[in-house]
């Protein structure tokens, strides 16, 4: 990586990472009814679901929302209700929402970029026993949250 690339990525990595906790704070705030709150980076003890949502436009890469499975209902249940989120098909339809929600809110706060840039439409994956490799070779910024004393890991990997 040259120096002009090391800038900009640290750069993006200042300015952006931020924005990017405060879009995933603010939609589990508004769809969660939950406040979290950025914690120190820990290592995926296994990650039970995997959300991810492609962006294209002035902005390419793709973002990814991940917990275990145990966070993955609790976060089901306070989005939709106890009674509601019962199957795995719905936790996976709610984590798969909150990763579409945290990409829009995240985009719209980029003034240049997000008003030229699509999603796709939500993929979730289910289970531990994967590997995930995007095909962006551009940065990474990645953070992990505070969901009620749980981590969850989001991510976004550019394309350059």
């Amino acid at each position: 990586m040259s120096t002009d690339t090391t800038l900009i990525a640290r750069s993006r990595e200042e300015t952006w990472l931020p924005i990017l906790e405060l879009a995933t704070e603010e939609v589990f705030e508004i769809m969660v009814g939950t406040r979290v709150k950025p914690m120190e980076k820990t290592e995926s003890a296994g990650a039970g679901f995997t959300a991810m949502v492609g962006l294209a436009g002035a902005l390419c890469g793709i973002l990814t929302f991940s917990c275990d499975g145990k966070t993955a209902r609790e976060v089901a249940k306070s989005m939709l209700g106890a009674e509601i989120a019962d199957s795995e098909e719905q936790v996976s339809d709610a984590l798969g929402e909150i990763c579409n929600m945290i990409a829009g809110n995240f985009k719209n706060k980029l003034s240049t970029a997000g008003k030229s840039c699509l999603l796709s439409v939500p993929t979730v994956i289910k289970g531990e026993e994967y590997s995930f490799r995007a095909l962006a070779d551009g940065e990474m910024l990645e953070t992990v949250m505070e969901f009620k004393g749980a981590p969850l890991f989001v991510s976004l990997q550019l394309h350059s």
